[in-house]
Formats: structure tokens, sequence, C-alpha cells
């Protein structure tokens, strides 16, 4: 192993970097002249359309007299409202996950038989090779989980035969794998972590094949792999809320842009994993776990309506926690007057606060939720509406259950490859050619110079 002076970054590349930094800047103005979408987005935050699906809808608009206006957000899975999803299975008081698994890959609700099929699928193939805990998650732990989770992927490339198949059944079987595999990954490159860097017991339970994705994460992870129905049903939920969202956002577009390309599913899979990494899109909830952790100390009374609106103001003055000018968890790229996974995890949020004895926090988030979108209008311009999303409240629920902020993205990601999966099978039967968007070049043409004329 190279010694860590390897690793540093020296007043020569310092300078460097500066070099590139001026020499790399394009006139802002540019990006107006030339009509240029910046983040494949109009003003609106509207995506450009770039291709086609079947997989998911996000809604939030609709046109009344031929105007466009903004409504109150909706999500389909092939066409199914989520809302309708959760109270299905709740009202059945069985989990959604797998439901949601076959639903998004097969394209229909499963029938009973259908969804004991799933189920066993998933379970048969919750098993890594023999040495793979050993070999590859142990003897090298990151200390991020995500990155750990890509390498395991890339590392699972070695021990399939039929790695580089591209053939549907074969992605399928992949996809299934990996599906099944991502919970035993993450906890596992936890609990590696855990034991490695911060000198913990190092304990590994095996998955149980009775037990549904949500509960085997609890099973794994806790050292006496007790947890209680309501701590699993509102981790399944949220499985089954960022299961897929659109081919559009960044993660899922990358596994179209990847898949286009003819490689094999663990590259494929790997890439949408470093696209999640980023604090832009899976770290998130991590932000307003932090934000709430910082406001709670700074706001004595969590029913004070005047006090809470200081700090975020100060917020957006960059003035509070990490000075960034952002209320994090509230706002999204498609959805202004409501998101609807944060509509439906409110009420069961509120009930998981009751067991763990946390109203009080429950309250602050209630009050946040309802004065931020003012202060933002008040503090900003803004071009659609702003309400809280799925993020706001997914990182207090993984917190209620003791889940490390280490795996709050894997569990996203735990949830997400569902999606990723469907799309990625989604590509490769409607293949077209490679993705390849334009960009335009918009430097002067400039004349080569020998070297003794530089």
């Amino acid at each position: 192993m190279q010694n860590e002076e390897f690793f540093n970054v020296t007043p020569e590349l310092v300078e460097l970097s500066e070099r590139c930094a001026a020499n790399g800047k394009i006139d802002r103005d540019l990006y107006t002249k030339y009509d240029v979408k910046r983040g494949l987005r109009d003003i609106n935050g509207k995506g450009v359309l770039a291709g086609l699906t079947e997989i998911s809808e996000i809604c939030s608009s609709h046109t009344v007299n031929g105007v466009s206006e903004s409504c109150d957000g909706k999500l389909y899975y092939r066409g199914v409202d989520v809302e309708e999803i959760v109270k299905g299975f709740i009202h059945d008081d069985r989990f959604g996950f797998e439901e949601v698994v076959y639903l998004l890959i097969f394209g229909q609700l499963p029938d009973n038989e259908q969804f004991e099929q799933i189920k066993r699928l998933l379970a048969y193939y919750r098993n890594l090779p023999q040495s793979f805990p050993r070999d590859i998650i142990l003897k090298a732990p990151s200390q991020d989980m995500m990155n750990g989770l890509a390498r395991s992927v890339l590392t699972l490339y070695s021990y399939d035969p039929y790695a580089d198949d591209t053939s549907l059944p074969n992605v399928l079987r992949q996809c299934l794998q990996l599906i099944a595999l991502f919970p035993v990954l993450s906890v596992y490159g936890y609990q590696a972590y855990s034991h490695y860097y911060e000198n913990n017991s190092l304990i590994l339970h095996q998955p149980q094949e009775e037990l549904s994705t949500a509960e085997n994460i609890l099973y794994m992870l806790r050292p006496d792999s007790k947890y209680t129905k309501l701590e699993a049903k509102l981790l399944d939920m949220s499985l089954v809320l960022h299961a897929e969202h659109g081919g559009g956002n960044n993660s899922t577009f990358t596994t179209h842009v990847v898949t286009s390309s003819g490689t094999d599913t663990y590259s494929a899979i790997a890439a949408a994993l470093g696209s999640l990494k980023g604090p832009k899109h899976g770290g998130a909830n991590i932000k307003v776990v932090q934000m709430f952790e910082d406001m709670k100390k700074h706001v004595s009374d969590y029913n004070d309506e005047e006090e809470v609106s200081a700090y975020l103001r100060k917020l957006l003055h960059g003035e509070a926690f990490d000075k960034a000018g952002l209320i994090y968890g509230m706002g999204h790229a498609v959805y202004s007057l409501s998101d609807p996974r944060a509509r439906v995890f409110r009420a069961f949020v509120e009930k998981l606060s009751i067991e763990k004895g946390r109203t009080d926090e429950f309250q602050l988030y209630s009050l946040v939720e309802k004065l931020a979108p003012q202060i933002i209008a008040d503090e900003r311009k803004i071009y659609k509406g702003v309400s809280a999303n799925v993020d706001f409240y997914s990182g207090f629920v993984y917190s209620m259950l003791d889940l490390p902020q280490k795996l709050f993205t894997p569990i996203f990601a735990i949830a997400r490859i569902a999606g990723w999966s469907a799309h990625r099978m989604e590509e490769l039967i409607n293949p077209s050619k490679i993705i390849r968007p334009a960009y335009r070049n918009v430097h002067d043409r400039v004349p080569y110079k020998d070297m003794k004329d530089r």
C-alpha cells in the first residue's frame, strides 16, 4: 500500500488546479444564448424529454382550460397509484416491497401465487458466495458504505460465469440476485466498518428465508436481531416509496445511459450506485437529520413559531448549520404542492414517534414543514411551490429505527435497485442507439504553436 503522502494534495497540484479553473470557466450567458437546458431541465425544473417509459409516472401538474396548474403530487408504479398500493398491503397486513419488486419488473400486480414466487426467488438468491464476506467485505472494509457496496457489486462480476451475457433471462437472474443481495452487502459492509473502525464487536447474522426484505435488514443489523412489527412495517414502507421515481432521476438515467452501451449488469448497477451516492441525490436525508440536530441546539421551544422561523431564516441567509443557505428536505425538482411519498410517510411517522417516545421531535418536524414553504417564498425568487419531500421524513424514520447514518443512503439503494432493474430490462427490451446527447463547443479556434514559440 502506498504511504499517506502519496494521496496528499501538494502545493504543485493546487497551482495546477487553479490553472484548470482559470482555463475552464464558461461564460454563463452562453447557456442562455444557445438555449442550453442546464441539468437537462428548464427554468421551472421540468426535465427535457429524453425517452419513454412504462415503469413509473410522476404527476405534479394538470391542465385546466388549456393552462397548466400545479397540483398535489402523485406517483404511479406501472400505472398504479402508490398511495393505493400502500393502503392495500397495510389493510391486508403484509409487507409491500416484494410486491412492488414484482410490479416494477413484470408490469402487473402479483396474484397470490406470483407473490409467493417472487418471495421464494428473493429468499433463494439472498445468499452470498461462500467466501465472499471473508475475502471481499471483511478484508478491506470501506469507510463509505456506498463505495463498499459498489465494490461488492463489481466483484460479484468475477463470481458470475455468465457475467457478460445480456440476454433477458440472464439479466433478469442477475437483477433478482442483486435485489436480494443488496441488504446483505449493505449490512455486512456496515458491520465490518463498525468492527474495524469503531472497535465494536463483529456480528454477522445470516439472512432468514421466511423474513421480508425489511425484516431481514433489521434482523441482520441488530446484535439481538429483535425488532417490533411497526419498525419493520415502516422500513418496508420506506423501501416501497423509494423503489422507483421515473426514468429521469439521476441514478435511473445513469442506468439507461450505461445499459445503452451494451455493458454488463454489474457495471450498470455500480454506475447507478455512484450516482446515488452524491449528496444532491441519495444523501439528502442525512443532511436533514444533521440540520435538525443543529436546530434542536438553537431552538429552546419546539412549539414556538417565531423562534423556529428565526432559525429557518438564518438557514436561508447562510448563518446557521452548514452555511449553505438551504433548508434541507424542502422542495423537489418535480413536485411543488406536495410530494406523495412524504404525504404517505407522515401519518406512520407519527405512530413510530409515539412508540419511540419522540413526539416532541415529530412536532418540530411538523412545524418546520408548515413554516418553511412560506419563509422560502418570502426570501427567495422561486418559480414553483415548495413542499416537504420524502427525505424530510425518511431520515427521521431511520434515526428512530436506530439505523446508523452510514446506512441511510445504502437503504435508498436497497429500495431503488428494484427500479434500476426494471429500467435496465426496459432499455434492453427496447434497444436503440447508444445514448449520446450533444455538447456545443464554445472555445475559439486557436492556431498550433511549436514548443519554441509558446
